[in-house]
Parts: C-alpha cells; structure tokens; sequence
C-alpha cells in the first residue's frame, strides 16, 4: 500500500469535508473519522512492527522462533500511549498488582549485610507438586525496585500459572530492611548476586534454575558514616548521583571509571549461558543508540529482541492495558521454553 497516496487522498477528502460541513452539518463527524482514518494508517505503518531479532546463532535464532514464537509477532503498543517516555511513566499507574503472599529469608553477607529474599513457594504447583525439582526463578527488580513492583508481581503470576517457584533478590537497604553496613549496590558489582545464586541453589540443587532480570532505598543513619548525604541528596541527575555516590562507595576513580565498567558491552562477550534481552529502541534511560547490537552479534549465546516502541519497562498492549504486557509475554514463553526444551537450544 502506497501511503502518501492514500494520506494525500485523506487530505482532500477532508478538505472537501470541511468546506461542505460550514455549509452544511456533519464537519465534526467527518473530521473525526477522518483523524480517526489517518491515525489508524499512521499507526499501523509506523508504530505497530515485528521486533527485531538480533542473534549470530541460526540454532538460538530457530529455538526462539519455535518455542517463543512472541519475539517473531507484530508488537501492537498501546494506540493511545505508544511513545517511549508516555509508556514509561504510566505503566505503574495503569498495570494491575496481583495479589503475591510471600514468605520473606533475611541472609548474610560476609562484610556482615544482609540481603532480604522473598519467596513465592507455589506449592499448590500441579505440574511440580515435588519441591526439589519445581524449577526455580530469580527475579531481580530495577533500581530502587523490590519484590513489591507491579513488573515483578505479573513475572510472578506467569511463573505461577506454569507451575514454578521464584524468588526475588531485594537490594541491600531496601523493601524496608534496615542496613547493617554503609554498603549499598551498583550496576557493576555481582558480589550479592553471586552469594543469592549459591544460596538458592544450595536449598534446591536438583531443580532448574534461571535468573530474569528488570532494568538495573538506602537508610541514611548508617550512610553518613562515610558519605555527605547533604551533598549527595542535592544531585538533580543521575549522574550526579552515580559521582557523589556510587563511584565513591565502590572505589571508582572517576564516575567516568564506574560507567565504563558497569557497561553491559564489555560483559557481553563473556556471556556464558544462553541469555534473550529485550530492549525498546526508544527506551528513555537505554535508548537504541546505546545497545550494543555489533558486540550481540559476536557471542552466540546472546539474543536481543528490539521493539520500536515500548519505553522503560513500559511495554503495554491493548486498549487498557491493565494486566499482561509484551514483556510480560517474552519473559513467559522464554522461561518455558528453556525449562521444557532448553537442551535444544543449540542443537535445533
């Protein structure tokens, strides 16, 4: 379909409309109509778009295809609120919260933190009813995030409905436990990950187990023991923070020095284990020009799903879009798909 023709057809179609409607009755519904024509081939040309799949092994490419068919369909955004920074901020005030009872773990680190774990057990699982091998998911919120966001109460609801067990991993110093050590977390430190990885492992050794995570509070008593929290509570960016903050906390030089480390194109080459990552181009904190497609493209173990649309853990879809959202869809299908056929992943 030739769409500057049928825009410029439009054009005078309204046009003639108009003229005929100051005379006459009907310019409003006619001009409605005819925006409502024009948006719906504006949205369907340019909004509405199969995601791009970017991966350098044709036998990850053929497992996603086949087992999470989700990253190969037409993703259709929300008409009314499909621009990235729209998506961003109304998905927490649009999504629904479903209703989790978790069982909470308080663990120790080994500088004497603590991490605080909440468990969803589901041990009404039909299809796992044996604990000890109901597969297993850890969930890891954004920044500031805890078990408590509305993106990781569905990411719950969908593993439930499939019969697993998740855990969610709460950052030192938030989801209201108290910090025992002026030690907080960064995008470039694993320690914390890595103790919660061999303590959930250990309490389950025969079942599966994988990680999904969300994009990247503390107790300020404790902080000002090493910080000037009046000088760090005065930052207006992100940047500012990450320089009076987190750069000085974990020992960066410069904050310069922390970006550079904490740069997921630098980690992406020694990515050992099948990892999707889904990205939106017009992402307002990870935009499009900043996703490291040629550094994906050289380790065979890394996919990348990149919508058009879809902000910051926005994703939404659907007239309302209350419940499930396009993300939720990919993390659904693709944790199936590796607990049920992930022997085939390179072998397909």
């Amino acid at each position: 379909m030739d769409w500057q023709v049928l825009t410029r057809e439009l054009s005078l179609y309204l046009e003639s409309q108009v003229r005929v409607g100051l005379f006459g009755s009907g310019v409003g519904l006619s001009l409605v109509l005819g925006f409502g024509v024009a948006y719906a081939c504006y949205y369907l040309s340019s909004i509405a778009k199969k995601p791009q799949l970017v991966a350098s092994n044709d036998h990850f490419c053929r497992f996603l295809e086949e087992y999470c068919p989700v990253v190969t369909e037409t993703y259709y955004p929300t008409i009314w609120c499909w621009e990235g920074r729209v998506q961003t901020l109304l998905r927490p005030f649009i999504t629904s919260r479903p209703q989790v009872q978790y069982r909470n773990e308080l663990i120790k680190t080994a500088d004497g933190g603590q991490i605080s774990l909440d468990w969803f057990d589901n041990n009404d699982s039909l299809y796992y009813p044996d604990a000890s091998t109901r597969p297993t998911v850890l969930l890891l919120p954004g920044l500031t995030g805890t078990s408590k966001e509305s993106y990781i109460l569905h990411m719950i609801h969908q593993s439930e409905t499939l019969g697993y067990r998740c855990v969610v991993f709460n950052n030192r110093g938030i989801a209201g436990e108290e910090l025992l050590t002026p030690r907080t977390y960064c995008a470039a430190n694993t320690e914390d990950l890595e103790a919660v990885i061999h303590h959930v492992h250990s309490l389950h050794p025969s079942a599966p187990f994988m990680a999904a995570g969300v994009s990247m509070g503390g107790h300020r008593k404790m902080l000002e023991k090493l910080f000037d929290m009046d000088l760090v509570m005065k930052a207006r960016t992100v940047r500012e923070f990450d320089k009076q903050f987190t750069s000085v906390m974990f020992g960066y030089p410069t904050i310069d020095d922390y970006y550079e480390d904490a740069s997921p194109c630098r980690k992406l080459k020694s990515v050992g284990i099948p990892v999707l990552c889904l990205n939106s181009m017009d992402d307002v904190f990870s935009p499009g020009h900043a996703i490291p497609v040629e550094t994906a493209r050289q380790n065979a173990n890394v996919a990348l799903v990149l919508t058009s649309c879809g902000g910051h853990i926005g994703f939404l879809e659907g007239i309302w879009p209350r419940k499930c959202t396009y993300m939720d869809r990919v993390f659904k299908q693709f944790v199936q798909a590796v607990f049920e056929h992930g022997n085939k992943i390179f072998s397909m």
